[in-house]
C-alpha cells in the first residue's frame, strides 16, 4: 500500500556548536495537508524548514520528502518541492513575465510549455493584465502573489511557505491566506507553513505542531489544540477590576485554581484557570482585598491561550537565544518593501 505521507521526518536536529536549534523533532505530514509549524521567532521553524527544503543538512536524524531522503537525494527532493521564504526572491525592474520567465529557465522548463505554465499561474493570482509591468510598481500584495507563484513554477508538490503574512497589512494578510487555501483545495499542494501569527495558523492549517526552544511541545488539529483549555474544567476568564494593584493580583496569582495571569491593557485580566469553584474563588479573593469588579466573562480559547497554557509564557517576537553569529548565513533580498 502507499504511504499516505509525503513528509517523513523522525528525530531531526540540528546544532551550531553548544547551541541546539532544533531538537529530536518528528512527524508527518499527509499528503493534500496543510501543516503548520507554530511558535516564536527562534524556536526552530525555520531551522526545520531549511533541512526539509535540503537547504540545511542535519546534525542526526532523517527526513523524506515524497519517499526521497533529503540528504541521500536532495536534487530528487528539490523536484518536488517549492520555497517562499520570509524574503521577497523578485527583481523589480523585470516585469512579472520576465520574473518567472527568468526563475522558470532555473528549473529548465522547455519554453511552451513554461509560456503556458507561467500564463496559468498569473491568472490563478489574477495578475494576467499586470504581467508587462515591472515588479516594482506593484503593492506589497501584488508582490507577494508574485513570491508564491515564483515558487510553484515547477509544478510542486509540496510548497514551504515561511512566515508569508510577516509585515503585511491585514488586507494584504487576508488575501495572501485566501490564495493559499485556493492553491490547496484547487491543486490538491501539500503546503507546510511556518509562523508566529496564531490567526494564519488557526485559520489555514489542517494540523498544527506547536514548536517552542527547538522542540515539539503539542500536535494536533487547532480544534483539538483548543481543547486542552476548553475541555473538563479548565476555563478562560476575562477580569475586570477597577482599583486594580500589584497585592491584589500577587493574591490572585496564588490561588491553587489559577493556572496563569496575564495582566493586559489598563486594568483588564486575563486568567486561565480550573475548577468549579473557579469564579467564586476569584470574585472572593479580589472583594477581600478591596478590589471593585467592573465586568467577568468566559472565553472562548484561542491558540495563543493554549500556547500560554502549555509553555507558561507568552509567545516572543524576538529570540531569547540565537544561532552564533558565526553559523548564520545572511543574504541580500531581490525585492523592497513598500
Amino acid at each position: 500500500m502507499e504511504n499516505a505521507n509525503i513528509i517523513d521526518v523522525k528525530n531531526l536536529t540540528k546544532t551550531f556548536g553548544k547551541f541546539t536549534a532544533v531538537d529530536d523533532i518528528s512527524f508527518e505530514v499527509k499528503k493534500g495537508e496543510i501543516f503548520g509549524l507554530l511558535g516564536p521567532n527562534g524556536a526552530g521553524k525555520s531551522t526545520t524548514l531549511r533541512m526539509l527544503s535540503t537547504l540545511s543538512r542535519p546534525t542526526k536524524g532523517t527526513a523524506a520528502i515524497a519517499g526521497y531522503d533529503t540528504v541521500k537525494n536532495d536534487i530528487k527532493v528539490r523536484q518536488h518541492i517549492g520555497i517562499v521564504s520570509e524574503k521577497m526572491i523578485i527583481y523589480n525592474r523585470l516585469t512579472a513575465r520576465e520574473n518567472l520567465c527568468f526563475f522558470g529557465n532555473l528549473y529548465n522548463i522547455p519554453k511552451e510549455k513554461l509560456t503556458q505554465r507561467i500564463d496559468d499561474l498569473l491568472e490563478f493570482v489574477q495578475l494576467t493584465k499586470f504581467k508587462d509591468a515591472q515588479v516594482g510598481t506593484f503593492s506589497t500584495g501584488m508582490r507577494q502573489r508574485m513570491n508564491v507563484i515564483r515558487a510553484l513554477l515547477n509544478d510542486p508538490e509540496v510548497l514551504f511557505l515561511d512566515e508569508p503574512t510577516l509585515g503585511l497589512d491585514p488586507q494584504t494578510s487576508v488575501e495572501i491566506r485566501d490564495y493559499i487555501k485556493k492553491l490547496n483545495q484547487e491543486q490538491g499542494t501539500t503546503v507546510i507553513l511556518t509562523t508566529h501569527i496564531m490567526v494564519d495558523a488557526d485559520l489555514l492549517c489542517d494540523r498544527i505542531a506547536v514548536i517552542d526552544h527547538g522542540k515539539i511541545i503539542a500536535l494536533d488539529t487547532p480544534t483539538n489544540l483548543k481543547k486542552i483549555i476548553s475541555g473538563g474544567d479548565t476555563m478562560i476568564i476575562k477580569l475586570d477590576v477597577a482599583n486594580l494593584n500589584p497585592e491584589m493580583l500577587t493574591d490572585l496569582k496564588k490561588l491553587d485554581c489559577i493556572d496563569q495571569v496575564t495582566q493586559q491593557t489598563g486594568n483588564q485580566l486575563h486568567l486561565i484557570v480550573h475548577g468549579e469553584d473557579a469564579f467564586d474563588t476569584i470574585v472572593d479573593t479580589v472583594r477581600g482585598s478591596g478590589g471593585k469588579i467592573t465586568s467577568m466573562s468566559n472565553l472562548q480559547p484561542s491558540l495563543e491561550d493554549v500556547f500560554l497554557h502549555i509553555t507558561g509564557h507568552e509567545v516572543r517576537d524576538t529570540a531569547d537565544q540565537k544561532i552564533p553569529l558565526a553559523h548564520r548565513r545572511f543574504g541580500t533580498p531581490q525585492g523592497r518593501v513598500r
